[in-house]
This record gives C-alpha cells, sequence and structure tokens, in this order.
C-alpha cells in the first residue's frame, strides 16, 4: 500500500480534495495527477483528538478499514482523517459507515 508521505500532496489534498463525511471519519479524495497511476492513501489522527496511544489505535483502525475495503483505489489519492468517535464504537459499525461513503464516493 502506497502512502502519500510529502506535505505538498497532503495540503493540495486538504485544498482542492473532495471531503466525504461519516461520524468516524473524514475521507478526502481527489483524482491523481497522472492517469493510470496507482493510488494512495494517508491516514492522519490529529493530537487534538487524543493522545500516543489513541492516535496510533486509529490509525491501525483506519488501515484495516482500508485494506478490507479494498483500498488504495487506482487513479485516486485518499486521506482518512480520524474523527473522536473512531474508538468509541464497534469495528462492524465504523467499517459500514466507511463502506456506504464509498459507495457514494463511487470508489467502490
Amino acid at each position: 500500500m502506497e502512502t502519500i508521505k510529502s506535505r505538498g500532496d497532503i495540503s493540495d489534498l486538504f485544498s482542492c480534495g473532495k471531503r466525504l463525511h461519516t461520524p468516524y471519519l473524514t475521507f478526502i479524495v481527489l483524482p491523481t495527477k497522472q492517469h493510470g497511476q496507482q493510488g494512495r492513501v494517508a491516514f492522519i489522527a490529529g493530537k487534538k483528538s487524543g493522545n500516543a496511544v489513541w492516535r496510533n489505535s486509529a490509525k491501525r483502525r483506519m488501515r484495516a478499514i482500508c485494506h478490507d475495503l479494498g483500498g488504495p483505489w487506482a487513479g485516486y489519492d485518499v486521506i482518512f482523517l480520524a474523527k473522536s468517535g473512531i474508538m468509541r464504537s464497534s469495528y462492524s459499525k465504523v467499517h459500514t459507515a466507511c463502506a456506504e461513503t464509498l459507495k457514494r464516493a463511487e470508489l467502490r
């Protein structure tokens, strides 16, 4: 799974990407600049949401959901942005909400 590492690419996604919200996380989606390129993902859990243990657990959960839903998606850069509710809910609830949201975005 290729991740988005550069600060410039992440800021481009934040400024130009389409945002899709769930109660547990926000997706930011942007088509890649080069057609046919393999999709990339980034997992972000902000410091104001919790301590290091919470952030690491949230990222682990987002990576598992991405893997289960078939990500990364070819032709798209996607950011998974954790909200505080992601660790308070069961994995199945978060997974279902993410699957429905990605279906709306036509990534699945």
